[in-house]
């Protein structure tokens, strides 16, 4: 069996789509429908099918998928071994949107001055689906939101840097009390399926303040852009890119101590790609410290 038609199988049921798929692997979509028939002939059952542009596993491909992405991390394992378990191979690191722009462009600089060779997948998610998959083995590490639960049996976190939530307003607004403006200013709450949404949302209620919400929406960037536009008032985690961008906001403290949003990296502390998170680890301190 060929570990390429086994990573285009994984490919097309993660990204749901043949297209997609062929856009990561950097094929044709007809190469790889040619793989997953050619798996498919190979095994002898169906593995996927097709709902208009969309594609999705049968049962039998339901069935197959864990093997098959555990084959594929072992044939990644194998070369990381044979060269040190640092210099050749993929590593396959998620990454919370909000770091996509901020924190991840800075530490792959200083990652492939170290290994000019090596070769980074990069799939980006919500925090708590990223650690799912490096539990799952699925991703060698991540770049997440500390979760609000145990990451998974032999996964590490480590804290790369803290945010603690503030009250974002527009520069005009910026003398008045937090508690105040939170309660008389139009809000724009950020998404409360993310964690600094939720951690928001708790100060809320745990101090009892009522708010005149405007719109919910996820994106600090978005969020600070809409508060720039004197649209209201937020309560975000203390993001540095935001105060780079030139918008025309300010922070105002909150009056207690404020809850804190700890962003940092999450990896499977055993097998060959231990050594790879720790140089990675290394490297994201040296930028986020």
């Amino acid at each position: 069996m060929d570990t390429r038609y086994l990573q285009s199988f994984v490919a097309v049921v993660e990204l749901g789509s043949m297209a997609e798929a062929a856009r990561r692997l950097d094929l044709t979509p007809a190469a790889i429908a040619a793989r997953v028939k050619a798996l498919e002939e190979d095994i002898g059952a169906a593995l996927v099918q097709r709902s208009g542009r969309s594609v999705r596993p049968t049962e039998a491909g339901l069935k197959m998928l864990d093997r098959a992405r555990d084959v594929l991390r072992d044939v990644r394992d194998l070369r990381a071994a044979a060269s040190g378990g640092v210099s050749l191979g993929e590593l396959r690191l998620g990454v919370f949107i909000s770091a996509l722009t901020s924190v991840l462009p800075p530490v792959l600089e200083r990652l492939y001055a170290r290994f000019p060779e090596l070769s980074v997948f990069v799939a980006p998610g919500s925090s708590v689906e990223l650690c799912r998959q490096v539990a799952a083995g699925a991703l060698d590490a991540a770049i997440v939101v500390e979760p609000q639960f145990a990451v998974g049996k032999g996964c590490t976190f480590q804290v790369l840097f803290e945010e603690p939530l503030v009250v974002v307003v527009p520069q005009a607004l910026a003398r008045r009390g937090a508690h105040e403006l939170l309660s008389s200013e139009p809000f724009i709450r950020y998404d409360r399926s993310v964690l600094g949404g939720q951690l928001a949302d708790r100060y809320l209620r745990d101090h009892g303040i009522r708010v005149r919400q405007r719109l919910e929406i996820d994106g600090l960037m978005a969020v600070a852009a809409l508060v720039g536009q004197g649209l209201g008032v937020a309560l975000l985690p203390d993001w540095a890119p935001m105060w780079r961008a030139g918008m025309n906001i300010a922070r105002v403290p909150l009056p207690e101590r404020a809850p804190v949003r700890r962003v940092g990296l999450v990896w499977a502390g055993r097998g060959p790609r231990v050594a790879l998170a720790q140089a990675l680890l290394d490297e994201a301190r040296a930028v986020c410290g």
